[in-house]
């Protein structure tokens, strides 16, 4: 049967949240050769006795991990070679070489440049996936399908497992989730000949116009010869432009000898990682390349038929080294964020007419990029943070938003009338508490003051007083309870002027008195332009590009060139030198 996809109240693609485990992918991996570094660091020059005691340290890490052994040590010999070299050529950041050298070795290792899918010249793609029993080959192939939907391609499912229980039903609700068509006329459940689904499935996508055909085949539970000769005879029916095998990464070494047979014995084109996402020690996503000579294709970085992304090895790289993965969020932005939306919002900061109308609007089009966890951990430095990550709690996203829908439009709009009575009923609303809702309003509030005084040139000043994403706190307290230590405040001489009041309605009135006053200026003359970056992390550049940078070049030369603005602060962050200010990113 063609069964096609259903255009409305489809599954949804976000699965639960389990239990806490380091969501960073390679998390023990990365912080054990990261953690190899740290002798390294604060030398002027190196010794080849550092060298080998960070590469012993590095082997014993990638052991652990469960790395192929001629794997590990084709590796590390590799490593030790260029890092003597840059001991010996006393580079001035001998450190910095040896992280470069790894960095590079884990790249080649991983298999080096992204490759593209054979794609027909003529006639569609045919596309077979093998691998284990278990390595998530049927959610896999819904996972592919959607990928290739997003990239315009007409694609056809093609249900060749017909060994495994259910699995044909489970395709069929997976392809229609993905928004794909299906080709099931066997039921399965060990009713049926696979060779000859697969066979009709490719000339039904032929004689119907379809660019891509997925076939999916029947697991192995281990070196099955009768299993083995149907994938050959499956692979002589259908003649696949592309034989994926889908490796279970927290298997292990079992699975990569598997992959070994089964490439003598079928032969396989690429690999997919599956359960990236899980606590995976990471042997098999470093060992595959090596020991196989495939190259990687795709990863599978979770549940969701979206947690699904090329496999890029520089980035993956960066990742284990925690020097994060900003190409694949930006990549991740683009796809999920509106850049107009992000655009209006960017004015309106400048303006001083951000509201928490807009805010949730942000709030809501970063949630549909995925699980916040996942975003953070493709954040530099994360590793570092590890604890603060772990104990992030993914309904503090879900409480602001209730606290923000049980407010009126008008009191989204203007803060300054929240009295008592209101707060109240807000904070029974949305079940909460009266503190969270004053928590939440004091952060929207300084973020807010923080964003306009970085749009009218302000510098970075203020950026110790809130976290970045309102209600949420800075990262390490992940919200209420984190404490930053602050700057003490400078004394007011006679005749200074006044500062910000500590009443919420006040300071409200005071920040639209000052952002009129600010606009004012910008009318008369002197040039202030929009921040394209935003402290909710939605920006769009005004160039055109990505938009995470919080100060474009073009403000940043507004900045420089601005005239007295009657702030101490702003005109504090002014009369900096120019290359301290450009130092600092001010």
């Amino acid at each position: 049967m063609d069964v096609p996809p259903s255009s409305a109240h489809s599954l949804p693609t976000n699965a639960p949240n389990g239990a806490r485990k380091d969501h960073r992918v390679f998390g023990n991996l990365s912080d054990r050769i990261t953690a190899s570094f740290n002798q390294l660091r604060g030398k002027g020059r190196l010794t080849e006795a550092d060298v080998n005691a960070t590469v012993t340290e590095i082997r014993r890490a990638l052991l652990e991990a469960d790395v192929a052994l001629p794997v590990v040590r084709a590796f590390t010999s590799a490593v030790r070679e260029k890092a003597v070299d840059a001991a010996r050529s006393q580079a001035l950041n001998p450190g910095q070489q040896v992280v470069k050298i790894v960095n590079e070795e884990l790249i080649e290792v991983l298999g080096g440049q992204t490759r593209e899918i054979h794609w027909a010249d003529r006639g569609p793609t045919i596309i077979m996936l093998a691998g284990l029993q278990g390595a998530g080959k049927t959610t896999l192939a819904g996972k592919l399908g959607r990928w290739l939907r997003d990239q315009g391609k007409r694609v056809l499912l093609v249900a060749s497992d017909l060994q495994r229980p259910n699995a044909v039903t489970q395709l069929s609700v997976v392809a229609e989730r993905a928004g794909v068509h299906v080709w099931a006329p066997e039921p399965g459940n060990g009713v049926g000949d696979p060779v000859a689904v697969a066979r009709s499935g490719v000339e039904h996508a032929r004689a119907s116009g379809y660019d891509v055909v997925v076939v999916d085949t029947a697991g192995r539970l281990g070196v099955d010869a009768e299993m083995m000769d149907q994938a050959i005879r499956i692979r002589d029916a259908v003649a696949p432009h592309e034989i994926l095998f889908v490796l279970d990464a927290m298997v292990g070494q079992d699975a990569v000898n598997t992959s070994v047979a089964f490439r003598d014995g079928v032969g396989f084109t690429g690999v997919v990682l599956s359960k990236l996402d899980g606590d995976a020690r990471g042997g098999a996503a470093l060992s595959v390349r090596g020991v196989t000579g495939a190259p990687v294709l795709f990863s599978s970085t979770g549940e969701g038929l979206t947690d699904f992304e090329r496999f890029h090895a520089d980035r993956m790289a960066s990742r284990i080294l925690d020097m994060g993965d900003l190409l694949t969020l930006i990549e991740q932005a683009e796809r999920t964020l509106d850049r107009q939306e992000a655009e209006d919002a960017a004015a309106k900061l400048a303006k001083g007419t951000f509201t928490l109308d807009d805010f949730l609007g942000q709030l809501r089009q970063i949630r549909r990029m995925g699980s916040m966890k996942k975003l953070l951990g493709m954040m530099p430095g994360m590793g570092q943070m590890r604890d603060a990550l772990e104990n992030f709690d993914e309904r503090e996203v879900d409480r602001i938003e209730a606290i923000v829908c049980s407010m009126t439009p008008a009191e989204r709009k203007d803060l300054s009338i929240l009295n008592g009575s209101r707060r109240s009923r807000i904070a029974k609303g949305s079940g909460t508490t009266v503190q969270a809702v004053n928590e939440l309003v004091d952060r929207f509030e300084q973020a807010k003051k923080m964003m306009e005084a970085m749009a009218s040139g302000g510098g970075m000043g203020g950026l110790g007083e809130g976290g970045p994403m309102p209600g949420m706190g800075s990262l390490p307290g992940m919200g209420k309870h984190s404490k930053a230590r602050q700057a003490p405040k400078a004394k007011r001489g006679k005749g200074g002027k006044k500062g910000r009041s500590g009443n919420p309605a006040k300071a409200a009135r005071q920040a639209k008195e000052a952002a009129a006053a600010k606009q004012a200026k910008i009318e008369a003359g002197q040039s202030a332009a929009p921040a394209a970056g935003s402290s909710f992390g939605l920006g769009g550049s005004q160039s055109g590009a990505s938009g995470y940078g919080i100060m474009p070049q073009a403000q940043q030369q507004a900045q420089a060139s601005a005239q007295p603005s009657g702030d101490d602060v702003t005109d504090a962050m002014g009369a900096l030198p120019e290359d301290l200010r450009r130092h600092l990113g001010l």
